[in-house]
């Protein structure tokens, strides 16, 4: 009972609020820390920029040629990507917007009727540039549930 008491006593002569050394906290961010951190976060925006390719408002993997305005390129005029290893299959026609039952922005239009119109989509040339232009397309065929030809582009010519 009397180490319970003198427990207790010990317990209630603690303050409740603490006092802290203001100095103490002061010295743990100097500006040295401080400065060290604002290098790190610049050189890592900096380092992004470079690695991306973003410097100078072009981006170094731009597989496009620099012309503005490719509805009115030239005959001849290529655009995207060279890996013809990954993009094997070539089809020409008349590019038409539109695609079948939610396969496709595009179509290509060949001789032949609608049955033999390859169906388009690419993430890497805008093929709205090319609408009413006869083109010839390389791409990879996918599988689709509605289109009899699914082609993702990848590389364009104007003909």
């Amino acid at each position: 009972m009397e180490t319970e008491k003198n427990e207790q006593e010990r317990i209630t002569d603690q303050p409740l609020i603490k006092n802290f050394d203001k100095n103490a906290m002061k010295s743990k961010y100097s500006p040295k820390i401080v400065g060290a951190l604002i290098l790190v976060v610049v050189l890592g925006i900096m380092t992004g920029f470079f690695l991306s390719g973003s410097i100078g408002g072009q981006t170094s993997g731009s597989k496009t040629n620099n012309i503005l305005n490719l509805s009115s390129a030239p005959k001849g005029t290529i655009v995207g990507s060279k890996d013809t290893k990954t993009f094997k299959d070539v089809v020409e026609g008349t590019l038409k917007e539109g695609g079948i039952d939610g396969e496709g922005a595009f179509h290509l239009e060949r001789p032949g009727g609608e049955s033999q119109n390859v169906y388009l989509t690419s993430s890497i040339v805008d093929l709205s540039q090319f609408v009413s232009r006869k083109i010839k397309v390389w791409g990879e065929t996918q599988k689709a549930q509605h289109a009899g030809w699914l082609m993702d582009v990848g590389r364009v010519e104007v003909l």
